[in-house]
């Protein structure tokens, strides 16, 4: 089992909510997410290519591979051609289990639909209140209406990233100082509303595990991810496992001070390493460096850089030199293998990277490597979220019926 654990990167490895001690169902589970991987790797495949590429025993596999088209993660399709012999039957995701997602900002709300191999079929975006029910109203409108769109689709859950932590047991936003959202319970609320389970966590967490479900981080077994944009917001795998703290609350790096004199952080400290490093304050520094003039959002300032706008540039290279400094703090700490950077900053790379290493920690510093799909990432790792949670598990979730619920998909949690 070591062997297979270090050679596939199975998403129980970065399961954010439900630690447990090894035992044989762990094991079974473990062996359950290898093969549904090696499913989405490889389909179409056969269940004797399966056992060959996981090492699990043939009768091991075709088990697992029962249980996973009865629970409809799996179909079957068409015969595999070969010179002679029995004509395999070949195995792929089912395309028709799909996923509602949402990844939630302090401004608006992006709603899709996601099938299993990460495709988008629907996507809308929503303008949110800053009173959480209205704000959730208008999310579970989006998802009603993509739910009647797609209405010959069985939807297996829904999964929400948030701008701050979330508490892995009680599922509630409990740190979140650019979303005043702490403790209302928006899972019950989505649950009500849409009768499918729903599955929270941080925004960094789940780009993480988009990276590793989706991406490409086999063999990588200490990462951190950095978000940058309204806020810095960090995920982490220490040695093939998930860094989640007390209450969900590690890695929380946006809010290490770097100067107790500098500017006022949201959180409600002074300094705080976002207060340098985030888009808002890379607009901050272009507005100070320009002078008076009309306001800008991020995307202008990116813009203007490209262009060749001196003080855009010039914000721009000091915005990276302070993700630098962060990332030091982070390297020092963690030494990772691989540094993950995602959200606005990335559009820029180009022009940041020098930069940003120019204050990282000399020597054998790790990769620093842009995360390229900006929120769809996010909204890939939300549907991950459902997909990480449930594939393994077999009791009936107690979640209330909903008269719109899709036909024909007993849940499975």
């Amino acid at each position: 089992m070591a062997k297979q654990e270090r050679q596939f990167s199975g998403i129980r490895r970065v399961d954010l909510a439900y630690a447990q001690l090894a035992s044989s169902e762990v094991a079974r589970d473990m062996n359950r997410d290898v093969v549904l991987e090696l499913i989405r790797a490889h389909q179409p495949v056969s269940r004797a290519d399966l056992a060959r590429l996981s090492g699990l025993q043939r009768s091991t596999v075709s088990e697992i591979v029962e249980e996973l088209i009865q629970e409809e993660w799996v179909r079957e399709g068409m015969l595999a051609k070969r010179p002679r012999g029995r004509r395999p039957t070949m195995l792929g995701l089912n395309e028709d289990l799909v996923i509602l997602a949402a990844d939630i900002h302090p401004k608006q709300a992006i709603v899709a639909v996601v099938d299993l191999n990460g495709h988008f079929l629907s996507r809308d975006v929503v303008t949110i209140a800053s009173d959480p029910k209205r704000a959730i109203e208008n999310i579970v409108r989006s998802m009603q209406h993509m739910r009647e769109k797609h209405a010959g689709k069985s939807f297996e859950g829904v999964g929400i990233t948030l701008p701050g932590r979330v508490d892995p047991e009680t599922q509630r936003l409990i740190f979140a100082p650019n979303l005043k959202w702490v403790n209302f319970d928006i899972q019950g609320m989505v649950e009500k509303a849409t009768g499918l389970k729903v599955e929270l966590d941080n925004a960094a967490n789940a780009w993480l595990l988009s990276e590793m479900w989706f991406g490409k981080m086999d063999g990588v077994r200490n990462v951190v991810l950095v978000t940058i944009s309204e806020g810095v917001g960090a995920g982490v795998i220490a040695n093939g496992q998930a860094v989640v703290g007390k209450n969900g609350m590690a890695g929380e790096f946006g809010h290490l001070v770097l100067d107790p004199s500098g500017p006022q952080c949201a959180c409600g400290a002074k300094g705080c390493w976002e207060t340098y490093a985030s888009s808002s304050a890379a607009v901050k520094l272009y507005e100070l460096k320009r002078g008076d003039g009309p306001a800008v959002s991020i995307a202008d300032v990116h813009a203007l850089a490209e262009e060749g706008d001196a003080h855009a540039v010039a914000a721009m290279k000091e915005q990276a030199r302070n993700i630098g400094r962060g990332l030091r703090l982070i390297t020092a700490a963690l030494s990772p293998e691989v540094i993950f950077i995602a959200g606005d900053i990335t559009v820029v790379w180009g022009l940041i990277e020098a930069e940003m290493r120019g204050t990282m920690l000399a020597g054998d510093a790790p990769r620093l490597v842009p995360s390229e799909e900006g929120g769809l990432a996010r909204l890939r790792g939300a549907s991950a979220l459902v997909l990480q949670r449930h594939s393994g598990k077999r009791e009936v979730r107690d979640v209330p019926e909903h008269p719109s619920k899709s036909k024909g998909k007993k849940k499975v949690a």
